[in-house]
């Protein structure tokens, strides 16, 4: 009996311990999601593709209207995204399409993409063009995430990954 009410006793205290030391705030932690998971999913939530959505979809996105958004729907499917970028010109500015491609586009095939395709990927910079293009084929996204990543940081490959596809 004296044993039951010290392994009782002991295992009070543990539990005290446990509590008073954070083990608790650990394990929540361990759970939340790192800054780069956090901003890879926010990432991939902002661009919406622009051969599947919808009226609703588009005119949601800032910078889009109404007239704006039926006429991209108007133009489904887009072979590409220098199709959905002269459909933006048709009614945008340079600087306010370049603005609507930050949230809606095409994905651009990393083995096929030309150089026009590439140039209006968002924040794509000459040097970041040479790289996409230097490791072509690419076999897989994970050789993408890799060699990309040689020049950018995990957020910006994340980034650019909305914009591509194989």
């Amino acid at each position: 009996m004296r044993k039951l009410v010290l392994a009782a006793a002991l295992s009070g205290t543990m539990v005290t311990l446990a509590a008073c030391s954070g083990g608790a705030d650990e394990a929540a932690e361990a759970e939340a999601p790192t800054a780069a998971e956090t901003t890879e999913a926010a990432a991939e939530a902002a661009v919406l593709d622009a051969g599947t959505a919808t009226v609703e979809q588009l005119a949601a996105v800032e910078g889009v209207s109404e007239e704006l958004a039926a006429a991209i729907v108007a133009g489904q499917p887009y072979a590409s995204v220098t199709d959905l970028n002269a459909k933006l010109l048709e009614t945008l500015s340079a600087e306010e399409a370049a603005a609507v491609l930050e949230n809606v586009f095409v994905p651009v095939n990393l083995n096929t993409a030309s150089k026009e395709e590439l140039r209006l990927i968002p924040g794509m910079t000459d040097k970041m063009e040479h790289e996409f293009e230097e490791y072509r084929p690419y076999a897989d996204m994970n050789e993408f995430d890799r060699e990309i990543g040689k020049y950018v940081d995990e957020a910006e490959v994340a980034r650019f990954r909305n914009y591509v596809t194989l």
